[in-house]
């Protein structure tokens, strides 16, 4: 069992990394002797649900699988539910299954009564590695990607590598995207393990699974801890990939490509466009591309199928410009992520109209 201690302002939880029964005796302490409300899929409770009832008196609520739980309908029902059961401020709610469900989990939770504790039992390796960690909930609204939330930090992270075993080959490559991206933003030595390692991770390692989560949160602790609201900048470079990848998610139609394989094409393209600018090495640009692709992962937006034109205007409502100014991160070289000042649209469409 690994233990990574997040710190977020006044909030203070731990990241739990292993078995889940090992974990039993801080889900009772937390729970207070009752029942907990569990949000989570059907699949994922056909499958895991057994594990978590030996580990602590619950009920679950389903929501659909996937991008489809981020809807307005299905955040009134969360709620609807949340009172039906008559939840109060000390009572957790479990979140249990991907990012999709901690998302829309988190946000009800954060909105019923002000603010209700909750508890992330993330069961995709995109959940383990990223997105159970840090506090941000959102729905999508409009066509846009995560476009409604706010910031609600959990109680307590739960993350048991062995329930990444049951993911679709699918849904593990996407965590896989969201794992390199942090050798990618400042830890080029990750990188060079993800290269070397990447493989028996994907195949069912689960000790490299367990260390490639663990050293992932405790990556993201660091920058949540220094830019808690996302605000400075700081935090702001656990988006490489993502104002580009958010989208083409949208330009595809939400849930049409999943999350990680749009933040892998993203990344290849903030690469591509930061050697374009004469910002970082070609050759590294490359080796990115070349990693994700031997993974199986998506590099070319020829191959993916969406709205080319649409993407420019859908990276100008992205939450990171400011005053018009286009803001995306970019690249000096593998572990060299920044957040730029601005880019000229014009160069950027430019870009976005020859990418491969």
């Amino acid at each position: 069992m690994s233990i990574v201690p997040v710190t977020a302002g006044s909030d203070h939880y731990d990241v739990l990394i292993g078995p889940l029964a090992d974990s039993a005796e801080r889900l009772r302490t937390i729970s207070w002797g009752r029942r907990l409300l569990v949000v989570t899929e059907p699949k994922v409770w056909a499958l895991h649900g057994e594990k978590l009832e030996a580990a602590v008196c619950c009920t679950p609520v389903f929501v659909p699988e996937g991008e489809d739980a981020k809807q307005w309908p299905h955040l009134q029902e969360l709620v609807a539910a949340f009172a039906g059961h008559n939840l109060d401020r000390k009572r957790p709610v479990i979140a249990f299954g991907g990012g999709s469900v901690g998302d829309l989990t988190g946000l009800a939770a954060g909105l019923f009564k002000r603010g209700l504790p909750v508890v992330h039992v993330p069961t995709s390796l995109l959940a383990q590695a990223d997105s159970a960690v840090g506090g941000k909930t959102a729905i999508d609204a409009e066509g846009q990607k995560n476009l409604v939330g706010l910031f609600h930090q959990p109680a307590l992270v739960l993350a048991d590598p062995a329930l990444t075993l049951t993911l679709d080959h699918r849904q593990l490559l996407a965590g896989y995207a969201e794992v390199v991206k942090y050798g990618l933003i400042d830890d080029p030595d990750f990188f060079t393990w993800c290269e070397a390692n990447g493989p028996a991770l994907l195949a069912g390692e689960l000790a490299l699974r367990g260390e490639a989560v663990t050293r992932c949160v405790a990556a993201k602790a660091r920058f949540v801890a220094a830019d808690v609201e996302d605000r400075t900048g700081v935090r702001a470079l656990l988006n490489l990939g993502h104002t580009f990848g958010h989208a083409i998610e949208s330009a595809a139609g939400l849930g049409v490509v999943l999350h990680g394989e749009a933040v892998a094409l993203g990344t290849v393209l903030a690469f591509d466009f930061s050697a374009q600018l004469g910002l970082c090495a070609a050759d590294d640009a490359a080796r990115v591309r070349r990693h994700f692709a031997a993974a199986g992962l998506p590099t070319t937006l020829t191959a993916t199928p969406l709205d080319r034109a649409a993407l420019l205007p859908l990276m100008g409502a992205d939450k990171k410009n400011e005053g018009g100014r286009l803001r995306l991160v970019l690249t000096r070289g593998i572990g060299q992520a920044f957040l730029s000042d601005g880019v000229e649209s014009g160069r950027l469409a430019a870009f976005l109209e020859r990418a491969a």
